[in-house]
């Protein structure tokens, strides 16, 4: 049996559920491209306790304030699509007698059901608990009010505007929120990104009895790319597929395409024999033209330079994660 865990926004679906969400009301997905930047930045930086993709930590103020519920995020998993080629790809590696997990900072309402789509199984699942409907129970909108006040700041932030951004959020997050009804169960909520990620592949590893040099996993943004670093490390195979900036330094190979189901080359290559065989597939293509849309490939554990790498990804990423695609 082999194991392979992918994250779900990026190599499984190309939408971004909180994005999405935050845009269910007036300028919500400008406000979330700068908490989007505000994580890179906390990230970046090395904030104690704090791992990327705690974005949905974040914006759970603001989903409170404007009376999101968990129904609007199983209504957006209802309407989301799937990268083209997951379908195939999931089937496949299923009837191949592959075990396929998903590990994913989105929240459950959201990645159940797109996971369920895909037929890989709940037990097989980790991502974010979110009891929204529970938090809006117990606050009034006397709790909340300060929201209103700093989304009226934030609308004039602009998402590169690092300076602003941190002074803004720093003060509003750490220590004026801290101190309302609303800080304790922003609190609560534990994104799995990060380490939260590793953790999490650890659980998955221990449960099936493999080490991390045996399994695969597929990610594409700096919420992986400490999942990519602890796979690489123990000489298994972190993929970057359309990845940005944030993950691919920290991939074992890239893949950039406008189709998943091209990854089941490479997977072959890995059930022969490893990182050798994949490493060997790769370089033997090394002649094939790699500017299409579909099926480049790139060996980056040890490459002198990613540049030529992360242009490509980047602008395939755009194509087929559109306005998602510009987050980090």
């Amino acid at each position: 049996m082999k194991h392979i865990a992918f994250d779900l926004e990026g190599p499984l679906s190309p939408q971004d559920n909180a994005y999405d969400l935050m845009g269910l009301f007036p300028e919500g997905r400008r406000i979330f491209e700068v908490i989007s930047r505000y994580d890179d930045l906390l990230t970046l930086e090395g904030k104690p306790g704090y791992e990327p993709g705690d974005t949905l930590a974040l914006i759970v103020p603001f989903l409170v304030y404007h009376g999101v519920k968990e129904s609007d995020i199983r209504a957006l998993a209802q309407k989301a699509s799937l990268v083209p080629g997951a379908s195939e790809l999931i089937s496949e590696l299923q009837h191949s007698h592959w075990q396929v997990f998903c590990i994913t900072t989105t929240y459950l309402q959201y990645s159940e059901h797109i996971t369920g789509r895909l037929g890989i199984p709940a037990h097989n699942l980790a991502g974010t608990v979110f009891p929204l409907d529970r938090f809006s129970a117990r606050l009034s909108p006397a709790d909340v009010a300060l929201v209103g006040v700093i989304e009226e700041r934030m609308k004039n932030l602009r998402p590169d505007d690092d300076a602003a951004i941190r002074r803004v959020l720093d003060r509003f997050y750490w220590v004026d929120l801290p101190g309302t009804k609303l800080g304790p169960l922003v609190h609560d909520v534990k994104p799995v990104g990060g380490r939260r990620k590793v953790q999490a592949l650890d659980q998955f590893a221990s449960s099936t009895g493999q080490p991390l040099s045996e399994w695969v996993v597929v990610g594409d943004s700096i919420t992986d790319f400490r999942m990519f670093e602890a796979v690489e490390k123990a000489g298994g195979l972190a993929v970057a597929f359309n990845a940005n900036e944030y993950a691919l330094p920290y991939a074992t190979i890239g893949l950039a395409s406008t189709d998943i189901s091209d990854l089941v080359f490479v997977l072959d290559a890995w059930a022969r024999g490893k990182r050798l065989a994949v490493a060997q597939f790769i370089s033997a293509r090394r002649g094939a033209r790699q500017t299409g849309d579909r099926d480049n490939l790139q060996w980056l554990s040890g490459a002198p330079s990613l540049a030529a790498a992360l242009q490509l990804h980047k602008r395939i990423r755009r194509l087929v994660r559109e306005a998602a695609g510009k987050l980090g």
